[in-house]
C-alpha cells in the first residue's frame, strides 16, 4: 500500500542542493519594481539585477533602491540593459512584455510576447543555465510555456506566477466575509489565470471545517449566502484595480517575493503557480495551468493530488483545451 505521502503528491524530482542568492528582475516597470521592492524589504536575496531595454529609467530604478539600503541589509543592486549582468542568477524574474493593443485578438498578443521572450529567454538561460524561470508577464500560463520552449530546460525549473495571486484573493475575500484573517483561510484557485480560474470550493476550510460540510451549497448559484460571488470578486479584481489606480503592482510583487522565497530558502512551501499539467486530472495537452505544488531550491519538486470533483475537473479540461488551441498558432 502506498504511504500517506506519496498518495498526497506526486514526485516530480528530487531536492538539489544548491547556494547562492542572486534574483534578477527583467522590466522594471510597475510590477518589475514591486517585485524587486518587496525581495528587498523581506531580505530574500543577497544580489539583485534589474534588466531593461529603457536604460536612463533602469539606472533611475536602481539608483533609488541603492540609496535606501541603509534602512535594510546590505544587497548588492545592479542594473543594465546587457543581460550579462544577470550572470549566475539563482531565479530570473520574467515581469516584461507586450500589453494587449484595443481590439487586439489574444492570440496576436501571444506572438508579439513570443518575439520578444525570443531575444530575453535564450539571453537568460546563457548566463544562468541552472536558473529558476519565473514568468509573470501574461498572458501566464501561454508565456510560461512558451518560456520553457524557449529556454531549454526541464519543465520543474519554468514556473508561472499562476493563480497564486488569484488564490491570495480568494482568501481574502473569504476573510472578509467570514471575519477572519486571510491567512487562517483556506482556498485555492487553479488552472488558468484569469476569467477562466477554478476554485476549489470543495477544500475551502477554516480550522479543517470545510464550509461545503455546513452548507453543502457554497459556490454553487443556489447558495443563500452567495459565496459563488467571491470568485467573480476574484476576477474582477485586477480589471477593477486597473480602471481605478491604472495597474496593478503591490500583491502581485509579495506573490512573487514569496515563491522566490521558496525557491532560494528552499522552504518546501506549497503554492498555485503554472506548471506543466499533462497527465493530471485527465488533461491530455501540453499546456501549462496551475496546480498546487511544492517549491524548493530545485523548483517544482512535487504536484500535489487534490481531491477534486467532477466539475471542477471538466473546467480545468476545458481551460487546457482553450490554451492548447491559442499554442498551436504560435509561431516559434
Amino acid at each position: 500500500m502506498a504511504s500517506v505521502p506519496e498518495m498526497l503528491m506526486e514526485q516530480i524530482q528530487p531536492p538539489l542542493t544548491t547556494s547562492g542568492g542572486k534574483v534578477s528582475v527583467v522590466g522594471v516597470g510597475q510590477v518589475g519594481m514591486a517585485c524587486a521592492f518587496s525581495l528587498l524589504t523581506q531580505h530574500i536575496c543577497s544580489e539583485l539585477a534589474l534588466v531593461d531595454v529603457a536604460a536612463d529609467k533602469l539606472r533611475g530604478e536602481m539608483m533609488d533602491l541603492q540609496h535606501g539600503l541603509t534602512f535594510l541589509r546590505n544587497v548588492k543592486i545592479d542594473a543594465n540593459t546587457d543581460y550579462a549582468v544577470t550572470a549566475g542568477s539563482r531565479v530570473c524574474i520574467v515581469t516584461a512584455g507586450a500589453r494587449q493593443r484595443e481590439g487586439e485578438s489574444r492570440l496576436s498578443l501571444v506572438q508579439r510576447n513570443v518575439d520578444i521572450f525570443k531575444g530575453m529567454i535564450p539571453q537568460l538561460v546563457k548566463h544562468s543555465p541552472n536558473c529558476i524561470l519565473l514568468i509573470v508577464s501574461n498572458p501566464v500560463d501561454i508565456l510560461t510555456y512558451v518560456a520553457w520552449k524557449l529556454s531549454g530546460l526541464p519543465k520543474h525549473h519554468v514556473i508561472g506566477s499562476g493563480t497564486n495571486l488569484d488564490s491570495a484573493r480568494f482568501r481574502f475575500h473569504l476573510s472578509q466575509k467570514l471575519s477572519v484573517a486571510p491567512s487562517s483561510t483556506h482556498g485555492w484557485i487553479i488552472g488558468e489565470h484569469g476569467d477562466s480560474s477554478v476554485p476549489v470550493w470543495s477544500g475551502v476550510n477554516v480550522a479543517g471545517v470545510r464550509l461545503r460540510d455546513l452548507n453543502p451549497k457554497v459556490g454553487t448559484p443556489e447558495d443563500p449566502e452567495k459565496y459563488d460571488e467571491l470568485h467573480k470578486d476574484v476576477v474582477n479584481s485586477a480589471y477593477e484595480i486597473i480602471k481605478l489606480k491604472g495597474y496593478t503592482s503591490w500583491a502581485i510583487g509579495l506573490s512573487v517575493a514569496s515563491l522566490v522565497s521558496s525557491i532560494v530558502k528552499n522552504m518546501r512551501a506549497c503554492y498555485a503557480v503554472s506548471v506543466a499539467v499533462q497527465d493530471y486530472h485527465g488533461i491530455d495537452k501540453d499546456v501549462f495551468l496551475s496546480l498546487p505544488v511544492v517549491l524548493g531550491e530545485n523548483g517544482v519538486t512535487h504536484v500535489i493530488k487534490q481531491t477534486l470533483t467532477e466539475a471542477e475537473i471538466a473546467q480545468l479540461q476545458k481551460s487546457a483545451n482553450t490554451l492548447w488551441d491559442v499554442q498551436a498558432g504560435i509561431q516559434f
